[in-house]
């Protein structure tokens, strides 16, 4: 949960995680990214890049997030081989463990948007290098981060980002004590209720460009997703810290397309 970064459209959050005192009253949005769907709820594929150790966390966040009314999870298997690359198909989100480096990072959540707000694809990245130190190598860290940064593909921020307050028994929760914390709770599913209250007139989730246009995407965004463990691939820094706790960047593809990415930087 330290490190997210949402590279898709998202570094997003761009705009901003608003970090309030009372979460439990206040939006914990992601700016206003969402997938388009035409009806609730609808379903979106994480594809599994991951070695045997993570299966049974993306298992377990996969049908925590399943508990929402507005969204289903389904588990496939990953739709690309590279999970140095993590490179997210259209309408998936790629989930990818790998030992990055010393990168700082713990794990990241990138998204991407086109036209609008609209989330077109994600992934995540959990840091091996990180998760294999003592501190970080326990079954709360990695269920806690893994759900956060899954969550982070949704459209959801963080409910406080104050690594001492008090656990606010949510994923969504940074904390120096993670047992408490490794699952949503109801007011990341109420979240969720606003975030897709509305349905759109198109679904991102099943989305079929034309070739022609598919084609440019794929340039735009596997040349954006290029060395995603470089922060200076990550574009403008527009929230939090480029070092400690929360980072979000934005990197501009043109034509209405950015990648968005939020990055939660390990202790």
């Amino acid at each position: 949960m330290r490190l997210r970064l949402l590279a898709a459209a998202a570094a997003a959050c761009l705009l901003s995680v608003t970090v309030v005192a009372t979460p439990a009253q206040a939006s914990h949005a992601w700016s206003n990214y969402h997938w388009a769907r035409t009806s609730n709820p609808f379903t979106l594929k994480l594809d599994r890049n991951l070695t045997a150790t993570w299966n049974t966390y993306l298992a377990v966040a996969s049908a925590d997030w399943t508990t929402s009314s507005k969204l289903n999870t389904t588990i496939v298997t990953g739709s690309f081989g590279s999970k140095t690359s993590c490179t997210p198909t259209t309408g998936h989100v790629e989930v990818c463990n790998a030992s990055y480096g010393t990168t700082g990072w713990l794990g990241i959540a990138s998204i991407s948007i086109t036209t609008g707000n609209h989330i077109s694809r994600a992934f995540v990245k959990l840091n091996d290098t990180y998760f294999a130190m003592a501190q970080y190598n326990t079954p709360a860290y990695r269920q806690l981060v893994t759900c956060q940064e899954v969550g982070h593909t949704f459209g959801l921020g963080h409910q406080d980002e104050n690594f001492t307050n008090p656990n606010l028994n949510t994923c969504m929760d940074y904390t120096n004590s993670p047992n408490s914390n490794q699952h949503p709770n109801a007011h990341d599913y109420a979240q969720l209720d606003s975030i897709y209250a509305h349905v759109d007139t198109f679904n991102t989730p099943t989305l079929v460009a034309s070739q022609a246009r598919a084609e440019q995407w794929d340039a735009e965004f596997t040349e954006g997703y290029a060395a995603t463990e470089n922060p200076e691939k990550w574009g403008t820094l527009v929230h939090g810290s480029a070092t400690h706790g929360e980072g979000v960047y934005v990197r501009d593809l043109g034509n209405g397309n950015r990648i968005v990415t939020m990055v939660t930087w390990a202790n």
